[in-house]
């Protein structure tokens, strides 16, 4: 049972993603624009590959190198003839890679690729199921050899030094003395070449720090940054204002030398360029991924406008103020000043990374969000393929609620990502202490409401939220903010805005709770009992608020199992509509104003007792979720792929690209993203990963020509 979450079906669903009318409302230079920072995202994009695992950039580069030779029916009817049967073709990758026409021109170079990846592909060994540190896991954010005590001295030590972690991978060996030797390697295109002085440079240095040898370093991913680099220069010709032209000239200087404080710079331009026609955003972003939860995967997207959808967004920005006075806790722990942030609806024309959120809260600097402002985006076309919920297919509900469910998921999913985006994670203050020693808050009048006496703890100069709260930062966010999208979903007002009221507005809130319940059930795929830990921060935060809402008692949330019509295990959940507000509310109302207080005054000990507590697993009764756990594990549906469509630039006009919602139309969408520089890109992935591959024990035993 426990492996047949690493299992995905043949055929697993596909959907793509339309943003043809948005595209076509774009003006000639508005193309030009959007195509060059989606090239930018591309190229960055492949740097995920080397921050998962040390195999992940083989695999890229042997499927590229099979596609490039033939398309997806070529290969196909390459297989058949060489004698495969149409299941053998589905199950039998290793005869279909050796046999193609990719294998037969370069023997020796695809056989290598399979040598390095292909066992690893497909293992089931416990530490290579998910990511994590030591026995934990798999993670190239990190060596092999390094444990949870390694990463939380590498980040006290980048806070000695006031260095983010965000674009950084840290390496560990053993010198000749016995003593470990770290390398905090920075992501930039410069390496240990001289350049000009900057803010980066005068770190590049050895240190001691607590009896270890620290020394940072910089040029991680440098090929593959230089082309980020190079398109996002061009792009820069086709901005439309200044800020978009100082911002692309900050990440320009972020990626090339490796500096975050330029990327910060970079990101002040990008909150004060309102209401782009174009929005994109790039770097080292989200930290979901690292074991630790301090270091960013790459990520860059490039969107268009949704006009109408955006309207709603626009009045609910002008309420804000007056909602976040609803929000149970005091003022003080409150931003002195709501800093009015751009609420937009976009149509995703490219999303690379590990995958597509339906709605983002950026930057994720907190300095930035408590004085600078921050902007919202909900993706609109991505939000179109989370509503497709075939009736059929849903799981653990009762029938007389799927109806209710089919027709108002996405609407309600609407309001909660706009509430979850724009008053969750753009709401409370942090409690600091700069590193002059003055407050950002009074300490003689700023009460505690959980305990009724003065805050005792606060940041220091150099702590972040992410630092601080390291694994658990992450979830623990998502979860406050759905909890505020909770909420706030019962204001009038609010529903309102988005044009529901009466009855409608009633099944809105009804259908958004019921949604949260079900997820929080459903997240139990994400757990790992061998390891007693969570694979997913929203996951996990779902979890936390079904066990929340059942600890409320009194009926408002049931989770019951029973048997299928197949005989096989089942269960249903079931959420009381009439003890939403008088018994719902007021438990999430005692649980925000817990997590927001020891969140505002960096109250790491108490944070972790309250959330690892809700979202521990255990089989003890009622609800018995180690054994839910297993009855979701059965009744899983697998994640839709999704097709994104390619630019091109033709003299000086850019095409749209669309592909088929298909495994084959997502396979030629991929294959024709870098048309000139295929051959090279997979060169420079392996070459990458061979050298990293002397601190993986998995790989280490390759002999360097067959990387």
């Amino acid at each position: 049972m426990a492996d047949t979450q690493y299992i995905l079906p043949n055929d697993i669903g596909v959907s793509s993603l339309d943003c043809r009318e948005a595209f076509r409302l774009l003006s000639p230079t508005e193309r030009i624009y959007a195509h060059h920072l989606s090239r930018a995202a591309w190229y960055g994009g492949l740097a995920v590959l080397l921050q998962t695992s040390p195999e992940a950039p083989y695999i890229y580069a042997l499927l590229s190198r099979l596609f490039r030779a033939q398309d997806p029916d070529q290969l196909r009817q390459h297989a058949l003839a060489e004698g495969l049967t149409e299941e053998e073709y589905q199950e039998k990758l290793e005869r279909v890679i050796l046999g193609s026409l990719a294998a037969q021109q370069h023997p020796e170079e695809v056989r290598g690729l399979w040598q390095t990846c292909g066992e690893l592909m497909f293992s089931l060994e416990p530490q290579l199921r998910h990511l994590g540190l030591g026995k934990e896991g798999i993670t190239t954010y990190f060596s092999g050899n390094c444990t949870m005590e390694d990463a939380k001295l590498a980040q006290d030590f980048l806070d000695s030094q006031n260095l983010s972690a965000y674009n950084t991978r840290l390496f560990k060996e053993t010198g000749q003395d016995g003593q470990p030797r770290y390398e905090v390697r920075l992501a930039s295109v410069l390496g240990t070449e001289p350049a000009m002085d900057s803010e980066v440079t005068s770190k590049l240095k050895s240190y001691e720090f607590r009896g270890s040898c620290f020394q940072v370093t910089r040029g991680d991913y440098s090929p593959i940054l230089h082309k980020v680099v190079e398109h996002l220069e061009k792009a820069k010709a086709y901005a439309a204002n200044s800020y978009q032209e100082q911002m692309l000239a900050e990440y320009m200087d972020s990626f090339t030398q490796g500096s975050i404080e330029a990327h910060k710079r970079g990101s002040r331009f990008w909150i004060q360029d309102k209401g782009p026609i174009v929005e994109s955003y790039i770097g080292f972003i989200e930290s979901y991924r690292d074991p630790f939860g301090s270091r960013g995967e790459f990520e860059g997207f490039v969107a268009m406008v949704n006009k109408a959808m955006s309207a709603k967004f626009e009045r609910l920005v002008a309420s804000a103020e007056q909602l976040l006075r609803e929000l149970p806790w005091p003022p003080a722990f409150e931003k002195d000043k709501f800093l009015t942030p751009d609420f937009t609806s976009l149509d995703v024309l490219t999303f690379a990374g590990s995958g597509i959120p339906a709605g983002i809260n950026i930057p994720n600097y907190d300095d930035l969000r408590q004085t600078e402002g921050f902007k919202n985006v909900s993706l609109g076309n991505v939000l179109a393929v989370a509503y497709a919920t075939k009736r059929e297919k849903l799981t653990f509900l009762h029938e007389e609620d799927k109806d209710l469910y089919v027709r108002w998921k996405g609407p309600s999913f609407d309001v909660q990502v706009g509430l979850h985006e724009l008053l969750g994670h753009g709401s409370g203050k942090l409690f600091v202490q700069d590193e002059k020693g003055a407050f950002n808050f009074d300490q003689e009048t700023v009460i505690n409401p959980e305990t009724g006496e003065q805050i005792q703890s606060w940041y220091r100069s150099g702590e972040t939220w992410d630092s601080k709260f390291s694994t658990i930062a992450s979830s623990y966010e998502e979860c406050r903010a759905e909890s505020v999208g909770l909420y706030l979903c019962l204001n009038p007002h609010v529903l309102e805005i988005f044009g529901f009221e009466g009855a409608d507005a009633e099944d809105v809130i009804y259908v958004n709770w019921l949604n949260m319940v079900r997820a929080g059930l459903l997240a139990l795929e994400f757990y790992t009992p061998e390891a007693s830990n969570w694979r997913q921060a929203h996951m996990q935060a779902r979890f936390v608020i079904l066990r929340v809402l059942l600890e409320a008692g009194e009926g408002l949330v049931t989770v019951t199992p029973t048997t299928g019509s197949d005989g096989r295990p089942d269960a249903r959940v079931r959420l009381d509509r009439s003890k939403i507000r008088s018994v719902g509310k007021p438990a999430l109302e005692r649980f925000l104003r817990r997590l927001q207080v020891l969140k505002s005054t960096g109250d790491v000990a108490g944070g972790r007792a309250l959330y690892e507590g809700y979202a521990a697993v255990t089989d003890a009764p009622p609800e018995c979720f180690l054994t839910l756990r297993d009855t979701v594990l059965l009744r899983k549906e697998s994640r839709k792929l999704i097709v994104q469509p390619n630019t091109r630039l033709e003299g000086s006009e850019v095409q749209l690209l669309e592909y088929e919602a298909s495994a084959a139309g997502l396979i030629r969408s991929f294959s024709e993203r870098f048309p000139e520089d295929g051959p090279e890109l997979e060169d420079i992935l392996t070459q990458l990963a061979a050298a990293d591959a002397r601190f993986w024990k998995s790989l280490s035993e390759v002999p360097a020509g067959q990387a």
